[in-house]
């Protein structure tokens, strides 16, 4: 009987360390995602495209940051994103709420990162239709 103990005891003390050791390596892959991130959409009515910026941090198992988009008139606005969630090292997935003239428009990112790129979908309901529409962001690296 002491014998089954001590191996079940080194076993629960391997796999300890085995998490232990994995942890690290975890949340390594989950900072791919922090940095500032950017990309385009058209504007309105034919007009300039207008540059979105994203910015994601990780803090703990949770992913937050804050979008900056430009706005009618061109200014830009800051909006914190919510329900901010990383799955692997590579799956990304947030929701942007922006309020408006009594409005709230809600928007629900998802992507998948691989190297300095974010490809995914937009959701959102305008006129009460659920639509999508492609997305794909690039992180701004340091230019040294």
């Amino acid at each position: 009987m002491k014998h089954q103990q001590c191996s079940c005891a080194s076993f629960l003390c391997i796999i300890a360390g085995l998490f232990f050791l994995a942890t690290p390596i975890i949340h390594a892959q989950a900072s791919n995602a922090e940095g500032i991130w950017t990309w385009s959409t058209p504007g309105r009515n034919g007009g300039p495209d207008r540059t979105n910026t994203l910015t994601l941090k990780i803090e703990g198992s949770k992913l937050s940051g804050k979008v900056a988009a430009p706005g009618r008139g061109g200014q830009v606005a800051e909006t914190a994103i919510a329900e901010g969630k990383i799955e692997g090292a590579e799956n990304v997935s947030f929701v942007v709420v922006r309020e408006f003239n009594g409005n709230s428009v809600t928007n629900k990112y998802s992507g998948k990162i691989s190297g300095n790129k974010i490809t995914g979908k937009i959701e959102f309901t305008r006129d009460g239709e659920a639509q999508s529409r492609n997305w794909e962001a690039s992180r701004l690296t340091d230019a040294k």
